[in-house]
């Protein structure tokens, strides 16, 4: 490769949008990637030059896609990809890999999905504008994580407005209410001992019909998400306050202190004591 930007994101306690990795590559003739599979959201943007995705579709099908500059592709979690650039005209490009709780609504509006994975622009201004704003975030790792989720929040509305697969938002949708009441008291009660049924009843649902619609429009199980937001609030309590693993554990609805342990490093890959030493008072 001639040159290439790599950088991780340190912050992992942003739920409705979160980046992860971030970098910007001009390739060399026929350089690959794969085959590889994600955990999270990754989005490429084709500066110059060209190549090619080949990656699995929800039948299990391996499809070839061809793509230039000015377009992007979308790679999902779980999804089988491999991607390389054109022999006599490889491609320049930047990225983002990133998740959150609104993420799958925003992909659906620009019309990107799974089995849909290409970026095309119908407004060129805003494509440049999209491109600038994943350039900077490349560019920009010393700037603070609130500074970059806030460059990330604008990449995202230039991806959906300039999207030519852009969907028409329906608002008001009965499954949208009850999604939004079901996280909307999660948020507020999330210190308590709440169940997955305690939720699900709040929204007057049948449990398994509330965790089938939860899980298609957030892209994760009710239990994932509680566990998730817990773990998200937990870690600014160890890297902002002085209060005790313990203590924090029980902030967070766990009275079991192993069992907050053991969930906590399943999120973070360290245990609270660990993630505390590494991060303490690193965004003060």
């Amino acid at each position: 490769m001639d040159n290439y930007l790599f950088n991780v994101f340190p912050n992992k306690v942003f739920v409705d949008l979160n980046l992860y990795q971030y970098g910007w590559q001009r390739c060399t003739p026929l350089h690959s990637y794969g085959p590889s599979v994600r955990n999270h959201y990754l989005f490429h943007y084709v500066i110059s030059g060209a190549g090619t995705l080949s990656s699995t579709n929800s039948k299990g099908i391996t499809v070839d896609y061809q793509i230039k500059s000015g377009q992007g592709f979308l790679i999902c979690p779980q999804q089988i990809n491999t991607y390389f650039a054109d022999a006599n005209h490889p491609w320049e490009y930047t990225w983002i890999e990133f998740d959150g709780i609104h993420v799958k609504e925003a992909l659906n509006l620009a019309g990107i999905s799974f089995d849909s994975p290409i970026y095309r622009s119908n407004a060129k201004d805003l494509s440049d504008a999209l491109k600038n704003e994943l350039l900077y975030i490349a560019r920009n790792s010393k700037e603070s994580s609130f500074h970059l989720i806030g460059h990330l929040y604008l990449a995202m509305d230039y991806l959906t407005r300039s999207s030519a697969s852009r969907t028409i938002s329906q608002k008001g949708k009965i499954v949208d209410f009850y999604v939004r009441e079901a996280v909307s008291f999660i948020e507020q009660n999330f210190q308590n001992d709440i169940s997955i049924e305690d939720v699900a009843n709040f929204c007057n649902l049948n449990r398994s019909y509330f965790g089938k619609i939860f899980h298609e429009a957030v892209g994760k199980s009710p239990q994932e998400f509680l566990i998730s937001y817990r773990m998200s609030k937990a870690a600014e309590l160890l890297k902002l306050t002085e209060f005790s693993i313990r203590e924090i554990s029980n902030a967070v609805g766990y009275s079991n202190q192993l069992h907050f342990s053991r969930a906590f490093k399943n999120i973070y890959q360290m245990s609270p004591r660990l993630y505390r030493q590494k991060n303490k008072n690193n965004e003060i």
